[in-house]
């Protein structure tokens, strides 16, 4: 067994319970392995397999399976059961399970000594037609499948496909439909829609700049500042935020990257122990993107946060299961971030938000990153804090 610093552990086997199979769930689990021997595992999720969500634009040039762990494979990795269900929550169940030490899933009692509740947050809702996608079309099929359809590979006009949103998750697939499109040879152009006057607007202002360039080297239409309505059968309705003019554009297929949005914001303090009406559940654990800690460390929704929320979590569940109780508390700062745009380039910054960063440095950064969560999934943790 490895050494967790202020981790002495008393006699009695462990029970700890995770909620969420994503990012921070993951995380929480290699960590929780490799520092306990005396302990029972469990992992509720509805999914058969974990997905590294974040990745799905790469499906335009690999399998979505790339991208795909089974659980069964991580219960055998990790000695954990999983538990294929959807775990419905509040506070005042919150509350019951910290005073009951159990919760029912499936009709079955599951007893726990802790609980890791790390359920992220969806997509802000849509009503989607048969010519809209969402990320959630994206986990259950490749975005090469979903654009070589037959209305859109034998439509030999010039017509046009949307993306809706200028986030990260929009900017990726952007770029990355544009290459799809033009190793396919389909001749369909690009529409970029955005509320706002930048892309990424919570990044630097380099990332717009560099960004906007390559749309307009790419000839893909931006409309800033402008609003989704729907899409109808071949053409998009748009308008203006400011003068709420409508706009129709032509558009076959519509893609909607509205954002995330938390269906359970769970507020913790610095240890990650959940806060009910100003009241600490000690037993009861968050992290990830339904999390917010109140301290100094990021709380964005983000991958690099949600695993650092993971590990600092599970950490800390084992020091308050232990003798000396002495917990860590959560002072990560993100030191970068990189938005992939295809397969030859990326821009991001390391380190200062100042030092931006582009092209095969900024993409090679992001396969550093990539390649860490993947081996941390192999059991092997290269996380340094």
């Amino acid at each position: 067994m490895a050494l967790l610093p202020f981790y002495i552990p008393k006699s009695n086997r462990l029970k700890v319970v995770i909620i969420g199979g994503g990012y921070a769930g993951m995380a929480a689990l290699t960590v929780l392995s490799r520092y306990a021997s005396n302990i029972d595992i469990t992992l509720i999720d509805p999914l058969e397999k974990h997905i590294k969500i974040t990745h799905l634009h790469e499906t335009f040039r690999y399998p979505l399976s790339d991208l795909q762990v089974s659980f069964k494979d991580i219960e055998k990795r990790f000695d954990c059961r999983h538990i294929r269900a959807s775990v419905t929550l509040d506070e005042k169940m919150l509350c019951q399970w910290q005073a009951d030490n159990y919760l029912v899933i499936n009709e079955e009692v599951i007893n726990f000594d802790y609980l890791l509740v790390t359920t992220g947050c969806g997509s802000k809702e849509v009503n989607p037609s048969g010519n809209v996608l969402t990320l959630q079309d994206f986990m259950t099929s490749a975005g090469s499948e979903l654009l070589t359809t037959p209305s859109i590979k034998e439509n030999s006009t010039e017509q046009s496909i949307s993306i809706i949103g200028g986030g990260a998750t929009g900017i990726q697939f952007l770029f990355e439909i544009n290459q799809f499109l033009n190793r396919k040879k389909i001749n369909y152009k690009l529409n970029l829609i955005h509320s706002h006057d930048n892309v990424l607007g919570q990044f630097p202002a380099g990332f717009n700049a560099h960004i906007q360039k390559r749309m307009q080297d790419l000839n893909i239409n931006f409309y800033a500042n402008t609003v989704f309505q729907e899409q109808q059968t071949d053409k998009i309705v748009l308008q203006e935020k400011q003068s709420g003019k409508q706009i129709e554009l032509p558009s076959t297929l519509s893609l909607l990257f509205l954002g995330k949005q938390q269906q359970h914001k769970l507020t913790a303090n610095s240890f990650g122990q959940i806060i009910v009406k100003q009241k600490t559940l000690p037993n009861i654990f968050t992290a990830g993107d339904c999390s917010y800690y109140n301290s100094f460390g990021s709380n964005a929704l983000t991958a690099q946060s949600a695993v650092r929320k993971g590990k600092l979590s599970a950490r800390n569940i084992l020091r308050h299961s232990g003798i000396l109780q002495l917990l860590e508390p959560y002072l990560h700062r993100d030191i970068g971030y990189v938005v992939s745009l295809g397969s030859n380039d990326a821009v991001g910054w390391l380190a200062s938000k100042n030092n931006i960063i582009t092209g095969i440095p900024a993409l090679s950064i992001k396969e550093l990153v990539e390649a860490q969560y993947d081996l941390l999934l192999i059991g092997v943790d290269t996380y340094l804090i």
